[in-house]
């Protein structure tokens, strides 16, 4: 009974915080899915990545505040207008996951998992051929609370995120990915490092305080256009 009771004041407590979340009034008085729009918003802001016109790939992307963001942002800003949720769009969206998918208007959703080969070929025959501006990676696992075991799945999708990025990006494309601090950050930081001739790790303020999340922003392939031999 103890147990139960302390289970009903956490929740009681996250649904008091998420409430009362500003972020969360925001994202609901400008029509986005989740507040982490506003993660990549300030991410963006602050770097420069998302311009109109490019081919963007958004990993992860269920509940799709990534891709509307990005599909705001590539909407016409003719007569002083933009920003629109439906409409023209200057530029090419492909959003993946494994979840279900709510349609955003202008978005290529594919349905699967990440780390499957098949999956895999049907993202890269979305992108044709065509060069990737920036990948977006908002990707994590299911977290079993084992900490050696969450930070080798974490792990694992980063690097799937890396060698895609590796294999597709422009010659001054961008990776955002999402990565958390603790057991295997380092190793994470030091890939990026190796892959990316400008590295920035980014916390941003819409980004809960108390979560380990933070993102790590790769500009710049060391090596395009060559297959990453990362799992190896």
């Amino acid at each position: 009974m103890k147990i139960k009771s302390k289970s009903k004041k956490l929740n009681k407590a996250w649904l008091h915080d998420h409430l009362n979340d500003p972020y969360v009034k925001l994202a609901q008085k400008e029509g986005f899915r989740a507040r982490a729009a506003y993660k990549l918003k300030e991410i963006d802001e602050e770097l420069k990545l998302l311009k109109p016109g490019q081919l963007v790939v958004d990993l992860g992307a269920t509940p799709g505040a990534w891709s509307q963001y990005v599909r705001r942002k590539f909407a016409p800003k003719d007569a002083g207008t933009g920003g629109a949720a439906v409409g023209a769009l200057h530029g090419a969206i492909i959003a993946l996951d494994l979840l279900d998918f709510e349609p955003v208007e202008g978005v290529l959703f594919i349905q699967g998992d990440f780390r499957e080969e098949a999956v895999l070929a049907e993202l890269e025959r979305a992108v044709a051929g065509r060069p990737v501006d920036v990948v977006l990676s908002d990707m994590a696992p299911n977290l079993s609370g084992i900490e050696s075991s969450d930070s080798a799945r974490i792990a694992h999708l980063v690097e799937l995120a890396v060698e895609f990025a590796q294999n597709h990006l422009s010659d001054q494309g961008a990776l955002v990915c999402k990565v958390f601090h603790g057991s295997g950050y380092s190793q994470l930081a030091k890939l990026f490092k190796e892959r990316f001739r400008v590295v920035k790790p980014i916390k941003p303020k819409a980004s809960r305080d108390k979560s380990a999340e933070t993102f790590l922003v790769g500009i710049g392939l060391k090596s395009p256009k060559g297959r990453a031999d990362i799992l190896a």
